[in-house]
Formats: C-alpha cells, sequence, structure tokens
C-alpha cells in the first residue's frame, strides 16, 4: 500500500510539473507575438528553429533515455553503470555534433536560409547539444525516485525564461528573434551548472559490451521517436524549403506557428487526462488481457478531447487574444490541426494493443506510414495553399495512423469498443459545432452565451449517459 502511495505522488509531481511548465511556457507565446510583428517573419524564424532543435534532440539523444531504464532495472547490470556508459555516449555524440556544426556553421546556416544571422543556429545548436546531454540526468533522477528535484529544475528553467523575455521584449521593447535563442541558452546553460551533482560523485566507465547491448535495445526506438517528432514538427520544417517565395515563406510559417500555439491547448488537456486516466486504467487493470478497460478508456479520452474541442472553438473569440492580432489570419487552422491532435491522441490510446502483445514493429510501421503522409502531403500542397496545406498534412498523417492502427489491431488484438456511444458523442459535437459557429449572432456577449449554452448541453448529455454525477467524489456527498 506504501508503494502504491508513492507511486500516486511521484506521478502527481511529474504530472503536474509537466502541465504546469507547459502552461507557463505557453506564456511565451503572447511575449513573442506581441513583440515581433507577423510581417517581421520573426515569429516565422522561431517556429522553424525549434522544429529542427526538437528533431536533432531526438537523433542524439537515441532513445538512451529508455534503454537507461530498462537496463538500469534489468536486475542483471549495475545501474551507475548503466548511467555512465549512457551519459557518456549522449555526451560523446552531442560534442561530436556540436564541433562539427559550429565548424560548417556558415554553409549549414546558409542552407537553412539564415545566412545573414548563422547564430541563431550556433546558439541554437549548443543548447540542443547540453539538452540531449541533460536527458540523462534528468532520466537518472526519475530513477532515483526524485520527482521534486526533477521538477523543480524543469520549472526553474521556464521561470527564468519567462522573466528574462519579459525583460527583453517588454520592458526593453525589443523585438529581435535572435534574443529567444540568447535566452534559451542563458536558461539551458544555468540548467547545466545546476545539474553538477548529476555529474558527479561515481567513477565514470564505458562498458562497450554493454553498450552493444543498449545500442541494439534503442535503435529501434530512434527510428521510432525520428518518425514520431517528424509528425510533429515536418511541416515546420519542410515550408520554409518548398514555399516559392523566401521571404513571404517565413512570414506564413509564423503566422501558422503562431495559430497552431492555440490549438496545442488540446494537447495540454489530453495529456492532463492521460496523467489522470492512466493510473486508473493500470490500476484496475489487474489481468493485461482486461479488454472492456482499455475500450472504456478510449470512450472517456474521445468524449473528453471533444468537449475540449467544443470548448476551444467556441471561446476562439477570447483565445485569439493569445497571439498578437496581426497573427489572426492563421485562426482558420485552428479546428483542422485540433482534430489532427484529437487523431494523435486515438493513435496513442489505440497502441496498448501492440505493446500487450509485444510488437512494437506495428507501431513503427504505422508512424512511418503516417509520417511519410504528412511529408508527401506538405511538399505536394505547401506550394499552392500555404499553411492550410500544413494543418491538413496532420490530419491525413495522423488520421492514416489512427485507422491502420484500428483495423489491424481489430485482427491482431480484437477490442470492442462502444462504437455506437462513441458515434453518438461525435454526431452530437459535430451538431453543436456546427450550431455555435454558423449560427449568426453579431453581439459577442450574447454569442458567447449562447455557445456557453451549446457546451453545457454537451455536458449534460455525458453526465446523464455515462458520468452520473452521484458517480464523482466530493460531488457524490451533496446530493446523497
Amino acid at each position: 500500500m506504501a508503494s502504491l502511495k508513492s507511486l500516486a505522488k511521484d506521478t502527481a509531481i511529474y504530472g503536474l510539473s509537466s502541465i504546469i511548465g507547459r502552461f507557463l511556457n505557453y506564456l511565451l507565446v503572447p511575449i513573442h507575438t506581441s513583440a515581433m510583428s507577423a510581417q517581421s517573419g520573426g515569429y516565422g524564424v522561431v517556429t522553424n528553429v525549434y522544429a529542427w532543435v526538437a528533431l536533432v534532440l531526438v537523433i542524439l539523444t537515441c532513445g538512451m533515455e529508455t534503454g537507461f531504464f530498462r537496463f538500469a532495472n534489468n536486475g542483471k547490470d549495475e545501474p551507475i553503470r548503466v548511467y555512465s556508459t549512457t551519459l557518456l555516449f549522449v555526451s560523446m555524440g552531442a560534442s561530436v555534433f556540436l564541433l562539427l556544426g559550429l565548424l560548417f556553421l556558415a554553409p549549414i546556416a546558409g542552407w537553412m536560409g539564415y545566412a545573414e544571422h548563422p547564430w541563431y543556429v550556433g546558439m541554437m545548436m549548443i543548447v540542443v547539444a547540453m539538452d540531449a546531454i541533460q536527458a540523462i540526468p534528468f532520466a537518472f533522477l526519475r530513477y532515483q525516485k526524485r520527482p521534486l528535484r526533477f521538477a523543480t529544475l524543469k520549472l526553474l528553467f521556464i521561470f527564468i525564461s519567462i522573466t528574462l523575455n519579459l525583460i527583453y521584449y517588454k520592458g526593453m521593447h525589443g523585438s529581435d528573434a535572435g534574443a529567444a535563442f540568447a535566452i534559451n541558452l542563458i536558461c539551458t546553460s544555468f540548467i547545466m551548472l545546476c545539474m553538477i551533482p548529476q555529474f558527479t560523485g561515481f567513477k565514470y566507465v564505458f562498458d562497450k559490451e554493454l553498450f552493444h547491448r543498449l545500442f541494439r535495445y534503442c535503435l529501434p526506438l530512434l527510428i521510432l521517436g525520428i518518425a514520431g517528432i517528424l509528425n510533429q514538427v515536418a511541416d515546420k520544417i519542410i515550408f520554409p524549403l518548398v514555399y516559392p517565395d523566401e521571404a513571404k515563406g517565413i512570414v506564413e510559417l509564423g503566422i501558422y506557428g503562431a495559430a497552431v500555439k492555440i490549438a496545442m491547448i488540446m494537447a495540454m488537456l489530453t495529456q492532463a487526462f492521460r496523467y489522470a486516466y492512466e493510473p486508473f486504467v493500470f490500476g484496475k487493470s489487474q489481468d493485461r488481457d482486461n479488454k472492456e478497460v482499455y475500450a472504456s478508456a478510449m470512450k472517456f479520452f474521445i468524449i473528453f478531447t471533444l468537449l475540449a474541442y467544443l470548448a476551444v472553438m467556441f471561446y476562439l473569440d477570447i483565445l485569439r487574444y493569445i497571439i498578437g492580432r496581426d497573427y489572426w489570419e492563421g485562426l482558420s487552422v485552428v479546428p483542422i490541426v485540433m482534430m489532427a491532435e484529437i487523431f494523435m491522441g486515438i493513435y496513442f490510446n489505440l497502441s496498448f494493443w501492440y505493446k500487450l502483445i509485444d510488437e512494437t514493429k506495428w507501431g513503427a510501421y504505422f508512424s512511418l506510414i503516417g509520417c511519410t503522409v504528412l511529408i508527401l502531403v506538405n511538399v505536394l500542397l505547401i506550394p499552392r495553399y500555404s499553411y492550410h496545406a500544413c494543418a491538413w498534412a496532420g490530419f491525413a498523417g495522423y488520421g492514416t495512423a489512427m485507422l491502420l492502427s484500428y483495423f489491424v489491431g481489430q485482427k491482431k488484438f480484437p477490442i470492442r469498443y462502444p462504437l455506437k456511444s462513441i458515434g453518438g458523442y461525435a454526431l452530437l459535437a459535430a451538431v453543436l459545432y456546427v450550431a455555435g459557429l454558423y449560427l449568426p449572432i453579431d453581439n459577442m456577449v450574447l454569442r458567447l452565451a449562447w455557445r456557453t449554452l451549446l457546451l453545457l448541453v454537451f455536458v449534460a448529455y455525458i453526465v446523464r449517459k455515462d458520468l452520473p454525477l452521484k458517480s464523482i467524489p466530493i460531488v457524490n456527498r451533496f446530493i446523497k
């Protein structure tokens, strides 16, 4: 019982720190978009460079975080030896990347379109190298069951970053995109210093035999990781490379990148659901083949995300103020990107089946096929449809992976999902969506009141069908 309480406490700390961290980091969006006008292209530069950073980080870490957990807990290898070996490998890889990157900075920056600002790229090369190295100590903190230190370091980075961004962009009225990269470099370097205790106090050993086993285990994870991150950032990397007008392309990318941030509210809400619901699913499922639990989890996940979708779309008149006014023209992609996020969440929930039967190769197949669809749609359609192609590419890519996983899963590990009930919720959400967005009400207060009423209809349907008030802790005390 004590171990379960400890697990619950650690899960709460990791979960809350992640959600709070993402929310606080979200505050950078209004800061940056209000300081950098859409036509300056500054936010397009930020969007593009950070997309590259996300991809390179996955490559440099090589899935070694997961590999560390796997081998540190196998009961055969000495954990500190696994830690030392993974840390040395990632550190050496990051150092080689940084050395070569800085040596060839001018041609790399020129190829990326930043010939006039090569140190935009150079600063983020240093940042991503340090981030890769820090990933292993962060994993070690989780292994040591030190969630408070883990969360403190993560949140400290964000608090310092927001403070420095406020000072420069608001206090000093700056507008240079390069300042965002310089601030990130300062914050990452500070966290590196804070992690000195995780880099000292043990003997560094590179175990070749252990590394070979680690690498064999992590290589498929690296492929999956690359496919997964490309699904998230490929559009932002490809956009300036295929858009006909380079200068206009970076402006359009900035508009898209800002609009997508509003859609990312869905990602934060679905993450919150996962942290709240996953412990329940696994806690209730003593039997690995408890298919009813997985079917129920899927149903409630879809209900939750449809509610979130309606909430964001109904209150977009308010949420649009998160980004600068001159970025509002990109808000038309928000419903498409949010639906793509729902598809991604469903795909995540469907992934249970191939994990349970130890056939994770299917996950690689689905991710790679979905990624291929996404990239093809981007490459073929961006020149003609600009950032709307990016939104539909994500929709098509995630939708493809979701459908493949469902239909193959029904043959390999059939689960009777309550499709009729889920379809009822989807149909109701569609009707409410049309009623909320296409009924012409000019007065914003009345429009929001009408949409709130529609949202309450959806909530009432949930309560009536699947979540009676008496089943909710605390609330049931007042209705007994």
